[in-house]
């Protein structure tokens, strides 16, 4: 019986992954990371692992290492103190991924192989649809099903008027309204996450993601801290991504509260199907939907037809993910050159080289 229990250990730990693990390896699921240090869960319990020194050699940028709810093949060791080694990463079924901090366009990983993206926002002095216009471009790339969460319902002063403003962006996501302080506060979404599914909680220092995820577990084992009451921003009390088991059988995954969330993979046309629908009657197929005549985005502008706030932050968010991307490419392509030949002068030292033995 105790067999049985093991062989089904990893099973809990989600229903997304059917790639099962080949040539001796045994499949994992990455639970934290720390650098390169990352915690994995098997069949045979829980090992810390490095990856392999294949995959860093290989790796041009951080997307090629393995993130929270990546499923992976390990070799283990005989020991169970010692690292496993992550020898392979299984192709992704999702990924959520932002723009690093920083000047440099480089990608930071957040999650990975989630089925449902839980975009937080709260209710307090806090709440800004225009935030929550980003999180929902870059969550639309991600491949995982979206869904709002609105936390601390008792902080509202007019949630009629805040519903009204978010319905107008959502889309077809739900939304779903949270009150930690209300004994039955969290119904809705207790109701809403099922057994087997992974969840990611996102969202802004302070809306009160750990807060949630402490009454879904029904403890307090993760830290809290109150939000400063000049500005209702909170203190990044999550320093690291971790994925967890509920009591229901649900798998979630707690982030860091996010300071700024930069813009690399965003499907922006999905967030802003009212803007799109106007720019395809545009005159010109490049307009810019600023100051070209036959401009139909600006004339639903001037007619109320469309928010020109919604339009700045259109045109802010396709500009910003048109020159992070470019950066990016820039700087996958120099790392691949420096794996291969150390530097640029390497590499044309290399071309002179072998033009000559021709």
């Amino acid at each position: 019986m105790e067999d049985r229990k093991i062989e089904l250990e990893l099973k809990k730990y989600g229903s997304n992954q059917t790639t099962p693990a080949s040539n001796g390896l045994t499949l994992a699921r990455v639970i934290t990371t720390s650098h390169l240090n990352y915690s994995i869960i098997t069949d045979e319990g829980q090992y810390k692992a490095q990856v392999a020194g294949r995959i860093a050699n290989m790796a041009v940028g951080p997307e090629d290492f393995p993130t929270v709810g990546d499923w992976v093949q390990v070799r283990l060791p005989e020991n169970v103190e010692d690292f496993a080694i992550i020898e392979r990463l299984n192709d992704r079924k999702s990924v959520f991924l932002r723009k690093a901090s920083g000047q440099k366009s480089v990608a930071q990983l957040v999650a990975a192989n989630i089925d449902w993206l839980l975009l937080c926002m709260a209710l307090d002095d806090n709440f800004n649809v225009r935030r929550m216009e980003r999180y929902l471009a870059v969550a639309a790339a991600s491949g995982s099903d979206l869904a709002i969460v609105l936390t601390k319902a008792d902080k509202s002063d007019n949630i009629e008027k805040q519903l009204s403003e978010l319905t107008e962006i959502s889309g077809e996501s739900r939304i779903i309204i949270c009150d930690a302080t209300s004994e039955n506060g969290l119904s809705e979404l207790k109701s809403f996450m099922k057994s087997g599914q992974t969840y990611a909680f996102l969202g802004s220092s302070g809306v009160g993601k750990t807060t949630l995820i402490n009454h879904l577990l029904g403890s307090h084992d993760l830290a809290t801290k109150e939000v400063r009451q000049t500005d209702s921003h909170g203190r990044h009390t999550t320093t690291a991504r971790q994925l967890m088991l509920l009591p229901n059988g649900s798998v979630v995954i707690d982030t860091p509260g996010m300071r700024e969330l930069g813009l690399l993979d965003a499907d922006i046309d999905s967030t802003f199907k009212d803007v799109q629908f106007y720019a395809k009657q545009c005159k010109f197929k490049d307009c810019s939907h600023q100051n070209e005549p036959g401009c139909a985005v600006q004339a639903a502008v001037a007619n109320g037809e469309l928010s020109a706030d919604r339009v700045n932050s259109y045109l802010q968010l396709l500009q910003e993910k048109s020159h992070n991307n470019e950066l990016r490419g820039k700087a996958r392509e120099n790392a691949k050159v420096n794996r291969m030949f150390g530097s640029k002068n390497q590499m044309k030292n290399f071309r002179r080289n072998l033009k000559k033995k021709r």
